[in-house]
């Protein structure tokens, strides 16, 4: 199924969450059983070869697609969470949002040394998110061998902010100027 067929699925959402805001909904294309098996496939015949043994999801649409693509890898999964979600020990980071900030945790033992990494998140549009989540593994000293989106708002250049981790960016569909 090719790009423009999974992007057909998503459904824009206008003055969601606020006003001027076009929401991206993703559930449609979760819902097809084609769709969602397609994006899947695709999004791990991309990292098959990377030999990813973590896939690091973040919470909460990022575990959506990082389940299913953990499992197809043979990796285990781990989540990166809000503060005060997880039950065990963690390392945590502070980041800023649009109107505000946002604290986000891995536990203590998710990541070893060396392990090799994908972080999967649904979207990525500033990056902030998904740049907490590559301090958090790269605290652990995890290798993060790449960033996997199901879709990149283009035209709010997050990928530039994440560019300095050295992986690999990929992501299904895009929006907007690269």
């Amino acid at each position: 199924m090719p790009e423009m067929e999974l992007k057909a699925y998503v459904r824009d959402v206008p003055d969601y969450p606020k006003p001027g805001i076009v929401f991206k909904d993703l559930t449609p294309l979760w819902k097809d059983p084609a769709a969602f098996r397609s994006m899947v496939e695709r999004m791990v015949s991309h990292f098959r070869e990377s030999q990813v043994e973590t896939v690091v999801a973040i919470e909460s649409r990022g575990l959506i697609l990082g389940s299913p693509i953990a499992y197809a890898l043979g990796a285990g999964l781990v989540p990166v969470r809000k503060a005060g979600k997880l039950p065990w020990r963690t390392v945590k980071v502070s980041y800023s949002l649009e109107y505000g900030s946002a604290t986000s945790e891995l536990h203590t033992d998710a990541v070893a040394p060396g392990t090799r990494v994908l972080i999967v998140d649904d979207l990525l549009a500033t990056g902030g998110t998904v740049e907490a989540a590559i301090k958090l593994v790269l605290h652990l000293q995890g290798k993060i061998v790449g960033l996997a989106f199901l879709a990149e708002l283009a035209f709010l250049k997050g990928r530039e902010r994440l560019l300095p981790c050295g992986a690999e960016i990929f992501s299904l569909i895009q929006y907007g100027e690269p």
